[in-house]
């Protein structure tokens, strides 16, 4: 946590993105934080400088498409409200902070007041001093009580890496305080003899909503005393909580409320969320309850120049003889390494966590070539690392020790990682929101700070290096959550009754639909109505019903076949893609192959290898439509939405050349189909649409293929997802339309909000998906328009021009106003799981591609 106080003058990172770019550079602020040591900003490079240097090797100015400059901005200071208590206002102050910006005073205010309110502004504007003072205020107060423990407060993070970071700075501005103030973290890493010292008696418990779903609501008799003080409930990166992902934690969220009102207490929310659209309703949503919204910025914020790059274009050809280009993998490996050799503070955020690893060897294998003593400078770090690994990495961080990182989002969400002068971003994270959050990593201590956005080869990331207005002149994406799902709503009625049984005056709390699903969960013979209340019947915990995350069934455990050791673990649903029989794992820098997946036990065996490929699953995807729940008239085609059943299954996977991504060949598999009930958009086209666009029967296919691949990669651009929350299905006579259709489903069981967004805003969303193909210089279709990677079908057949031509047909006869609101997905959604005791599961990798 960085409460990223400054006198006046000096600028922060990243704010709200509501700037008028500038076409200069402008000098870096030289104060510095009262009590701290100046930096040296007379050694450290600005930013321009930076990139200068970066775009000085042979051919690489020609890769950067754009910059950006964004002027540094003042701050505007208030004061604190008056019914803070001193002993607070010193502490805060003895830190360096003397006053506060005015959004921070604001947002205590209401918190004083008794009001859920949710801070939401850029990156590093000191949104957790925001929340903290009114908590530390409250919990002094609590501390007076006879039992010392009157007040309590819950900090929710969505990583533990954030939880504990959070709670070393707790305990450090809560010095002055003494024993009044008792932060402590409470997840799986804390060690069990220190779990009752935690619940007795610490009054700042910090978590996760993964260990509140399965260990503190189960257990809340033992959770009594703090439950029964609960002032506050802090709820940090609350953008993050989005999809089905979000949609649980709303659910879990209820169920803590309905816990404290069961214990008399009803706590305040605090919600702190990076730049995003209409963040009360995000955070209505996610609570249930009324929120106040704060999303002025009074922060300043130090200059920030930020660079679209896109790799070249290799020698090498892909499937089809399609032009390839460099990998962002390699671009960005090489950035991480030219910035280290500069001493540049650096970190390079990737979508995977194998891309996590790849970069962070590259770049140590390429440094130990000039400095063996540089290569212990760069790290990886990523989800999936035992604790003690974890916490090593961060304390390396924090100390200097490491001056290159590659990590995943896990370090993305707020962790301090002060002193950073640039940050890489290897291809778009998927939502604007998250490209600021991590481009405003770097500069928080308030120097300016570079960015670089490294393109993907695909139809998005390509698209937006071309197109910077979609980037720089649009707001943030609004958060998309559905707590009303009902293959998320179901499980967490079961945890609920078996929490406390649950009544009529329970059924507003978890929303409309919750009547209608509990006959069904009573058929189930999950729950049992006596008298006046639902009862859970079955002897197994309520709470294992359902892995909150979207991911379902246990983990598999990735095991190092010759020594038994225990290396990490992958989520059931990600693991027919990524640890099937052949697969390239990565871990710590080390390279394994996978000899087996057992998925009846859950484990995959691996052995260290060397190999000088990476892998990539391919699968094949059968849909069919369960319910039409709205359709429009496109012409004569239709643009329809409503619930379909997707069954898919991984039938192969490429061997890929590192660095080139040259494709080596591919290796068949034989893993189980998986069947999956969730919601899509789709559209049709007719006959005479057809003769129209000039696509006759020969290149149908083709074009339809296309024209899903690209769609697919464009609506990270209009809804709150990644590809990979999202598949899609092309058919020349679907069975069920009895016409030429394109799906695009939510990979999520009962969806996720994605395909309804993708409905809403279908015009703009296949608007952009034609630009992006017809844009592309390309002759036949290559990734950064039409190919995929994940193609089943091995990107055969794709038509581009038939795709265009049929795209603009479609588009012509488009309504000009927006779509109708679809109907809300239906409350009887199918429950079969539910028989079998568990009422929701992860039963398909996200993101699948029929090709």
């Amino acid at each position: 946590m960085a409460f990223n106080h400054l006198p006046a003058g000096v600028h922060d990172a990243l704010g709200a993105l509501s700037v008028t770019p500038v076409t200069h550079s402008v000098p870096m602020a030289k104060n510095h934080r009262p009590g701290q040591p100046a930096a040296d900003t007379a050694s450290r490079p600005s930013p321009g400088a930076i990139l200068d240097r970066l775009a000085s090797g042979p051919s690489r100015a020609s890769r950067i498409t754009h910059t950006e400059h964004l002027p540094p901005r003042p701050g505007r200071h208030a004061v604190w409200p008056d019914r803070i208590r001193s002993e607070v206002l010193a502490a805060v102050q003895s830190a360096g902070i003397e006053h506060p910006w005015a959004h921070q005073a604001l947002a205590a205010e209401h918190a004083m007041d008794g009001e859920s309110v949710v801070v939401s502004t850029g990156t590093a504007s000191g949104k957790s001093l925001a929340y903290l003072v009114p908590v530390l205020s409250r919990l002094l107060d609590g501390s007076e009580a006879p039992n010392g423990r009157g007040a309590t407060a819950l900090y929710l993070a969505p990583t533990k890496a954030l939880a504990a970071d959070q709670c070393r700075s707790v305990k450090e501005l809560s010095q002055p305080l003494g024993t009044a103030i008792r932060p402590a973290v409470y997840d799986g890493d804390t060690p069990v003899e220190e779990r009752e010292w935690v619940r007795q008696y610490a009054n700042y418990v910090l978590t996760n909503p993964d260990m509140l779903h399965r260990g503190i609501l189960p257990s809340h008799p033992r959770w009594s005393s703090f439950l029964k003080s609960l002032k506050y409930v802090v709820i940090d990166e609350c953008h993050t909580y989005r999809g089905v992902f979000g949609s649980h934690v709303a659910q879990v969220l209820r169920r803590l409320r309905r816990l404290c009102a069961r214990y008399g207490s009803e706590p305040v929310f605090l919600l702190a969320s990076a730049t995003a659209a209409d963040p009360a309703v995000a955070a209505e949503r996610l609570t249930g309850l009324p929120v106040v919204e704060i999303a002025d910025d009074a922060s300043p914020r130090g200059e920030l120049v930020f660079a679209l790059w896109e790799p070249p274009l290799t020698e090498l050809h892909g499937e089809k003889g399609a032009p390839v280009r460099r990998t962002a993998t390699a671009e960005t490996a090489d950035l991480l390494t030219d910035l280290t050799l500069q001493g540049v503070h650096s970190v390079a955020f990737v979508r995977s966590r194998r891309g996590a690893e790849l970069i962070s060897v590259i770049a140590q294998e390429r440094l130990a070539e000039i400095d063996r003593s540089l290569a212990r400078r760069v790290a990886a770090y990523r989800g999936g690392y035992l604790p003690e690994e974890r916490r090593a990495l961060e304390r390396a961080l924090h100390s200097g020790e490491l001056l290159g990182l590659a990590a995943t989002t896990a370090l993305e969400l707020g962790i301090d990682v002060s002193g950073l002068d640039a940050v890489v971003i290897a291809g778009y994270p998927g939502t604007r929101a998250s490209l600021w959050q991590q481009a405003g990593r770097a500069g928080r201590s308030g120097q300016g700070a570079l960015a670089v956005l490294v393109a993907r080869d695909d139809p998005l990331d390509t698209y937006l290096v071309h197109h910077p207005e979609a980037l720089f002149d649009q707001p943030v994406e609004s958060t998309v959550l559905d707590p009303d799902n009902p293959y998320v709503l179901a499980p967490h009625l079961c945890a609920a009754a078996a929490e406390l049984p649950l009544t009529d005056d329970d059924l507003p709390l978890f929303g409309p639909t919750t009547a209608e699903l509990l006959p069904q969960l009573e058929d189930a013979k999950l729950l049992r109505r006596r008298t006046k209340a639902w009862h859970w019947t079955r002897r197994e915990r309520a709470a294992d019903l359902t892995d909150i995350r979207g991911d379902g069934g246990s983990p598999v455990q990735i095991v190092e076949a010759g020594t038994g050791r225990l290396l990490g673990t992958v989520d059931a649903g990600s693991a027919h893609t990524t640890v099937h029989d052949g697969a390239v794992h990565l871990h710590q820098g080390r390279t394994y192959l996978v000899k087996h997946l057992d998925l009846e036990d859950s484990v995959a065996l691996v052995e260290e290898a060397n190999p000088t490929y990476s892998t990539t699953a391919r699968d094949t995807t059968a849909i069919s439509v369960l319910e039409r729940d709205i359709e429009v008239p496109w012409g004569d085609g239709r643009l329809c939405y409503g619930s379909v059943e997707v069954t898919n299954q991984v039938v192969s996977f490429l061997r890929r050349r590192l660095i080139t991504g040259e494709v080596l060949g591919e290796t068949k598999l034989d893993l189980p189909p998986r069947t999956l009930r969730t919601r899509a958009v789709w559209w049709t086209v007719t006959e005479d649409q057809l003769d129209a666009a000039r696509v006759n029967p020969e290149i149908l296919g083709g074009a339809l293929h296309a024209a899903e691949h690209a769609s697919i990669g464009m609506l990270p651009l209009f809804a709150t997802c990644d590809r990979w929350d999202i598949g899609g299905v092309s058919i020349p006579l679907h069975p069920d339309t009895l016409l030429p259709t394109v799906f695009v489903y939510d990979g999520h069981p009962g969806g996720a909000g994605f395909a309804e967004r993708a409905f809403h805003t279908a015009r703009e969303w296949l608007t952009a998906t034609l630009e992006a193909i017809a844009s592309c210089e390309c002759e036949a279709g290559c990734p950064s328009c039409i190919q995929s990677p994940k193609c089943g079908n091995g990107n055969d057949p794709l038509h581009k021009r038939g795709a265009v031509r049929l795209l603009k047909v479609l588009l012509r006869d488009a309504p000009s106003a927006g779509a109708p609101t679809p109907v809300s997905a239906s409350a009887s959604a199918s429950l079969e799981a539910a028989s079998e005791g568990r009422p929701t599961s992860q039963d398909q990798e996200p993101g699948q591609d029929a090709g």
